[in-house]
């Protein structure tokens, strides 16, 4: 079968790196982030928290190849940020959003639990 296996989605190779950066030579401003072992949900999030900074002037993502764990995503600012700061703060608003959710969840988890 031409399908690689499915540990290859979520582990990377050793001594391969989850994030590479490459600064736009043509745009100002821009550059292009490539993610390994990372897919749709994780780029439609992060081109949907890039876009709430006001300082993105565009932000979109694409997977290359279905059967390659590639995900790359393009991000332009409109100078007042770079690049990489955009991504980190976006990261880090995501992982501070889906901290807050777990903890509801497990809230609600310990509540419905001392109900039964």
């Amino acid at each position: 079968m031409n399908q690689p296996d499915r540990y290859v989605q979520f582990v990377l190779p050793e001594g391969e790196r989850k994030v590479k950066y490459k600064a736009d030579t043509k745009l100002k401003d821009a550059g292009t982030f490539t993610f390994r072992s990372e897919d749709h949900t994780i780029g439609n999030l992060l081109r949907m928290q890039l876009h709430a900074d006001k300082s993105t002037v565009f932000a979109g993502y694409r997977i290359p190849h279905p059967l390659e764990p590639v995900m790359v995503v393009k991000v332009q600012t409109n100078g007042t940020k770079s690049c990489e700061d955009a991504m980190l703060h976006a990261l880090e608003d995501l992982g501070n959003e889906y901290g807050i959710m777990l903890e509801e969840f497990d809230q609600a988890v310990a509540a419905f639990s001392g109900m039964h």
